[in-house]
């Protein structure tokens, strides 16, 4: 399995490329842009999914786009799919941006398994930062969206968030088997270890 990141305007968002060696068959976490630079990220890859951690205007930009020029399904959870058409929810409005609308294919759920190639991706529930945020395990790695944070975790205060969801969401994380590799909606990557060490909100 690859990971291959890359940082896309207009908030510094990390979009993830997940690539089977064997098969060439890929899936895209999050997807904020649609430029010469996503384009690059995706390369050949054999896109399949696109996986949305949740619905906000910075992690949804360049849905339509990427899913019209290369056929792959859109997936999100039920709670956030109307956040794809709407720009009040998504909050694209209320930064001046004419969102798209996307229709998506597939609304995941808390232990869904998706595969690309040989890769078995899990979808887990994690609410607080929005009431369908997602966050999917591949392997060693784990997609956390604006859940969880390097020694921090995702807002609480736009619409649909929630505190004590969020530390719910953020002890479900701390109590998985194991250690992970963490790849956040923004900043820098992590581990969890490190996270069930430093992180204060993981420790609440």
């Amino acid at each position: 399995m690859i990971v291959k990141t890359e940082v896309f305007a207009p908030i510094d968002n990390n979009c993830y490329l997940i690539v089977d060696e064997k098969t060439n068959e890929a899936a895209l976490v999050d997807c904020s842009a649609w430029n010469g630079k996503m384009k690059a990220l995706i390369g050949d890859a054999e896109l399949k999914y696109i996986l949305l951690t949740h619905g906000h205007f910075d992690h949804i930009g360049g849905v339509k786009a990427v899913r019209d020029t290369y056929g792959a399904r859109v997936v999100i959870s039920k709670e956030d799919a109307s956040m794809l058409s709407d720009g009040r929810r998504s909050m694209a409005a209320y930064h001046y941006i004419n969102q798209e609308s996307v229709i998506p294919d597939i609304l995941v759920k808390d232990g869904d398994v998706l595969t690309v190639g040989e890769i078995e991706i899990k979808a887990l529930a994690t609410p607080g930062h929005t009431k369908g945020g997602m966050c999917y395990i591949a392997g060693d790695c784990l997609f956390s969206g604006d859940t969880l944070f390097r020694q921090s975790c995702g807002r609480c205060d736009f619409e649909g968030g929630d505190e004590y969801e969020m530390l719910a969401s953020l002890r479900r994380l701390k109590s998985l088997d194991g250690d992970y590799k963490v790849y956040a909606g923004h900043d820098m990557p992590s581990t969890l270890d490190f996270e069930r060490k430093h992180n204060p909100y993981m420790n609440m």
